[in-house]
């Protein structure tokens, strides 16, 4: 490791003023280009804009590419260089680039893993101001004191001894193996989940979710095992994780199970319709412990998948995404029945919404207090757009069809007896033994 060593800041600044240093800074300027330029044609090459890729982001400079590039051009200019002239800016240009790696790598692999999690944010903080700190200690050549300073603080803890140096290195490779293991893992879900739609999105889905948990333990393990910590410790821990997810996790363990059941199943896929517990809507998301059914109003209820597998669910779409809707329009008893059936059948098709095949159908369907009761059914293959807005336009046609007619709509009607010599509602001749009136 490069370190700079400088006995006074005399020193310091006679080194930045040789004219040799200007040659370095050509050399970064051109490293500089050439890595974005290489990272241009490979970024068009593949077709990569996507602002959640963590290798190029929105920008060439925003993903984690480019500062690779840039370092590994940087190291061979360095190596061709010190072998002519006495290298000063390389000796802090190369630490600031690996600190940028660091910090483009980590922030771009959080910021995909967990796109809306609050927590992430101060990490990406911590992130940036350990690898600037590390920097600057590298530059300075305080790192190997500060280091071996930290080494001896130790303890034993039983037949290991431990120290703060150990223990912040072994938090800095837990953590580098989790970001490896979760960028491994977006690129994993990113493949499988391109293009895919229904059945074979919930499968994939279900593949991306246990790829993603296999791999996170994986690098929990080998993060455990580069501190030192023994791993076959750990099957006493096992054993009373397995104890207490039987007896006190039942419930979590069971919507675990069921989500992955829901998705190899695929007896529900994101994007159904579905009514659970009284609770109609689509689903758009089916994550491993819950699912996520989005009403047409727009609330969202979060459902237990265990709820899914021991209860009665109704799928709307399961082999067909076309529902049934149906209105229900009285007329007076004098109308003309023919007449009446075939309005509704043609108003029916006031909306675009509804299919053509299987057509319409209108039926008499009950002799009511009041009039004739037709109930006018019809399809539609968009469920997910909700069918407040479609009914009140059919019955808008409806309504212009039958008055455009002289069909009337009859209100409700009541008949009032008055015995004897009791007061006449008002309006009533006099002498009246009874009346029909509207209702209320």
């Amino acid at each position: 490791m490069d370190k700079l060593m400088f006995d006074d800041m005399g020193l310091w600044t006679q080194a930045f003023l040789r004219p040799t240093v200007l040659v370095e800074l050509a050399a970064l300027a051109g490293c500089a280009a050439l890595a974005w330029l290489l990272v241009r044609v490979l970024q068009r090459g593949l077709r990569r804009g996507d602002p959640r890729s963590i290798l190029f982001g929105a920008r060439i400079v925003d993903g984690a590419l480019f500062p690779l590039v840039l370092l590994c051009l940087a190291y061979v200019a360095r190596t061709g260089l010190q072998q002519w002239v006495a290298l000063a800016a390389f000796k802090i240009a190369i630490p600031a680039l690996v600190a940028l790696v660091v910090i483009r790598a980590g922030v771009k692999v959080l910021q995909v893993a967990f796109p809306e999690a609050s927590w992430v944010r101060p990490i990406e903080r911590s992130i940036s101001w350990l690898a600037w700190l590390g920097m600057v200690l590298w530059v300075t050549g305080l790192l190997p004191l500060v280091l071996d300073e930290l080494d001896q603080i130790h303890w034993k803890v039983g037949g290991t001894t431990l120290s703060v140096r150990t223990m912040i290195e072994g938090v800095l490779t837990a953590g580098a193996v989790l970001l490896i293991a979760l960028w491994v893992s977006a690129a994993i879900e990113s493949r499988l989940l391109h293009a895919a739609t229904g059945a074979e999105l919930s499968l994939r889905k279900a593949v991306s979710n246990a790829v993603r948990a296999l791999l996170v333990f994986v690098g929990l393990m080998m993060a455990l095992s580069t501190v030192g910590i023994d791993l076959t410790a750990l099957s006493v821990l096992g054993g009373a994780v397995g104890v207490g997810i039987g007896f006190g996790l039942q419930k979590l363990a069971a919507n675990y199970v069921s989500g992955f059941v829901v998705l190899a199943e695929r007896s529900m896929r994101i994007g159904d319709n579905v009514r659970v517990d009284n609770f109609e809507g689509r689903i758009t998301s089916i994550n491993a412990r819950y699912t996520v059914v989005r009403s047409s109003t727009g609330r969202e209820s979060i459902v237990p998948n265990e709820m899914l597998i021991t209860q009665r669910v109704e799928n709307l779409s399961l082999a067909d995404p076309r529902v049934w809707l149906s209105t229900v329009v009285s007329v007076g008893y004098d109308s003309d029945v023919d007449l009446v059936s075939r309005l509704l059948g043609e108003s029916a098709f006031a909306s675009s919404r509804v299919l053509r095949e299987p057509a319409p159908s209108v039926a008499l369907s009950a002799f009511g207090a009041d009039g004739l009761e037709f109930t006018v059914g019809f399809w539609i293959s968009d469920p997910e757009n909700g069918s407040l807005g479609l009914r009140s336009e059919i019955n808008r046609a409806i309504l212009s069809a039958l008055r455009a007619h002289h069909i009337d709509i009859p209100f409700p009607q009541r008949v009032v007896h008055v015995q004897g010599g009791g007061a006449l509602p008002q309006g009533l001749p006099s002498g009246a033994t009874g009346a029909s009136v509207p209702a209320g």
